[in-house]
């Protein structure tokens, strides 16, 4: 059988691994593991089910699709929807138990809507602005807000909620003060009559700030071994992108490479061909600046990156068509990481990993399932 051309590996025993030591963690609250965006692209409901055999108890979507597609295949965890248009149908969430987030009093007048079709009480989260400015209720109008809350018969205000700016940024004032604004919106929910829980922590905070856990923690991009804080942590790499060789040729020194031509080779040299490209999820940023793993060593792509292929120059060092080529993974054995790529190309590992979820690209688990 043919390998794939372009291919994401997700080994979900790293997986459970980087939960059960988050959940460690925050061991006095429970755990929100993050799968919007399609698990960041590493396959929501296998994400899913393998964070919750390792002790997360709530998931996390950004949509309400998203979160109907962990209900559709059988996921029955606590699952929070925090990001849909005005004019969103609440009602099938609410038919299936998704908690859901409201930002403001249009917002809470939909769920309360959606919750009287739906024949059953709506659970939300308030959230609070405290100093992203993105979405959240302003603190102006917070007090309108959880007051309406408070007075609505077919809402159950499960928890009050905000998003950290900077906690990949150690120390910075920043987090301090939205803390203490978070605090003054939980006190204020308090006075309105509501007794809510409270989640404030990202993977950051999960890895730096025990003091800002509260009730539940909420990690992303930690869920998938990538560390965002300048420091160490018991976090491994989740998805491996690989190729293969389909071509291989030697050149002499002189000849040019690929669109543009913005590479020639100054020695006789091998040329591998690589069956990924800028459609199957490698940055055209990357071109003449990367490496790839191919036969225990690193070798530079060369060349612009085309939509469908890149071309690697090996020298003198032996190479086959139908040789493995790793592109990203966990930097265990020397390969370039995730982490490398966005550094390389100006942007965050979020990004890379989430762009592999491409139709071409196949995904493939490791691990038990």
């Amino acid at each position: 059988m043919a390998a794939p051309r372009a291919e994401v590996v997700i080994d979900l025993d790293h997986l459970r691994h980087n939960v059960a030591h988050l959940d460690a963690l925050a061991a006095d609250a429970e755990t929100m593991a993050v799968v919007k965006a399609d698990g960041y692209g590493h396959g929501a409901v296998e994400v899913a089910r393998a964070a919750l055999e390792a002790g997360a108890t709530w998931l996390g979507s950004c949509s309400l699709a998203e979160a109907l597609h962990l209900r559709e295949h059988g996921l029955t965890a606590p699952v929070l929807a925090w990001l849909d248009p005005p004019g969103t149908d609440y009602a099938p969430g609410v038919a299936r138990g998704v908690d859901l987030s409201a930002s403001s009093v249009r917002q809470l007048a939909e769920i309360s809507a959606a919750a009287t079709r739906a024949g059953r009480t709506a659970r939300v989260h308030l959230k609070v602005d405290t100093g992203l400015s993105r979405n959240g209720c302003p603190p102006a109008d917070w007090p309108e807000l959880v007051e309406r809350a408070a007075r609505t018969p077919n809402v159950e205000v499960h928890a009050v909620w905000s998003h950290l700016a900077v906690a990949d940024e150690i120390g910075h004032p920043a987090t301090d003060a939205q803390a203490e604004r978070f605090d003054d919106a939980y006190r204020e929910a308090r006075a309105a009559g509501l007794d809510p829980r409270r989640h404030l922590a990202n993977s950051a905070a999960v890895l730096t700030r025990p003091d800002l856990h509260f009730d539940l923690v909420r990690p992303g991009i930690a869920v998938y071994g990538l560390n965002p804080v300048p420091v160490p942590a018991d976090l491994r790499p989740v998805m491996t992108f690989r190729s293969v060789v389909a071509l291989t040729k030697r050149v002499p020194a002189g000849e040019a490479v690929s669109y543009g031509l913005t590479w020639t080779s100054k020695s006789d040299t091998t040329l591998a061909l690589v069956t990924a490209g800028y459609a199957d999820g490698v940055p055209r940023a990357l071109s003449n600046r990367v490496h790839v793993w191919l036969n225990g060593r690193r070798h530079p792509v060369v060349g612009r990156v085309c939509m469908d292929q890149v071309v690697v120059d090996c020298g003198d060092h032996p190479v086959a068509e139908g040789d493995e080529v790793v592109l990203f993974g966990t930097g265990a054995h020397g390969e370039p990481t995730a982490r490398e790529w966005a550094d390389t190309a100006g942007t965050i590992d979020y990004e890379i990993v989430t762009g592999m979820y491409r139709p071409r690209v196949v995904r493939t688990y490791r691990g038990r399932r």
